[in-house]
This record gives C-alpha cells, sequence and structure tokens, in this order.
C-alpha cells in the first residue's frame, strides 16, 4: 500500500510541473503540497487500514475544498 502513495505522489509531482510550465501556479502549489503529502505517507510504512483511514481523510478535506471553491469563489466564465 505505500509503494501506491509513493505513486499517487510521483503523479501529482507530474501534474504539478505541468501546471508549472503551462503558468497556473494555484494548481502548481496544490499539486506540490499534495505530491509532499503522498510521498511522506508513502514512506511511514504504516497498516493497510491506516492508509486507507489517510487516504479517505485526504479525499474529504480534498471534497470539501473543492466544493467551497466551486460555490463561493469561482466565477463561471469569468476567464483570468
Amino acid at each position: 500500500m505505500d509503494n501506491m502513495f509513493k505513486l499517487c505522489g510521483f503523479w501529482t509531482g507530474i501534474f504539478a510541473v505541468m501546471f508549472f510550465v503551462g503558468g497556473m501556479m494555484t494548481a502548481s502549489v496544490i499539486f506540490i503540497a499534495s505530491t509532499i503529502f503522498f510521498l511522506l505517507l508513502g514512506f511511514l510504512n504504516l497498516t493497510e487500514r491506516m492508509y486507507m483511514y489517510m487516504f479517505g481523510a485526504y479525499l474529504m478535506i480534498f471534497m470539501v475544498g473543492f466544493s467551497y471553491y466551486a460555490t463561493f469563489i469561482h466565477v463561471p466564465g469569468g476567464g483570468h
């Protein structure tokens, strides 16, 4: 299970680099934070149950943040 978190860290790192190259700094910083989180968890050697709890907590925090952003901050069609 720890290898899956390392793999998630790898892919979020790839996305962070692509967002950075595309000039999307906010998305890049978010994905860099996710990369650090996944890599740290990948090297902790926790039990599989704890990894599932941590991933569930990550998804819950992401969905709350995304819903808040989509509802109160994002302006549809606003552009830059």
